[in-house]
């Protein structure tokens, strides 16, 4: 078997989906806040379309604005008041950082903890990189 040939059948066992190119994007959190306490509605479509559990991007956000946050329902719930750019900019960092293949630069990913260590694996090209825990 030619060079060519091999590329032909690696190519054949990959997934479809390696090939789809579809626009990935995040919806724009929907902020308001109400006295000291600012609150993002849409928290779960966000956690929907990242593919993540709502709880990890709850810590990474609370983390990150130096308070405490619950989630009630549909929505999160943080002590303070942040606007919604800021929000929005910590949200695209958690993308960047636990959501976007750093190899291929697709979604396509899951956070996968092994002993004390955490991973980021791409389902579209299978690469395997180290993520910092939250």
């Amino acid at each position: 078997m030619d060079y060519v040939e091999m590329l032909k059948r690696a190519r054949k066992n990959l997934p479809s989906q390696v090939f789809e190119r579809k626009r990935f994007e995040v919806p724009r959190p929907y902020v308001s806040i109400v006295g000291s306490r600012t609150i993002i509605h849409n928290i779960n479509e966000i956690t929907d379309v990242i593919n993540r559990d709502p709880s990890h991007l709850l810590k990474y956000l609370a983390k990150e604005m130096a308070t405490s946050g619950v989630i009630e329902g549909t929505r999160a719930i943080f002590q303070g008041r942040f606007p919604e750019n800021m929000v929005a900019h910590l949200i695209e960092r958690y993308v960047k950082e636990y959501v976007i293949c750093p190899i291929c630069k697709r979604p396509d990913t899951k956070i996968v903890k092994e002993k004390r260590f955490h991973f980021l694996i791409c389902e579209a090209c299978g690469a395997r990189s180290s993520i910092r825990p939250v």
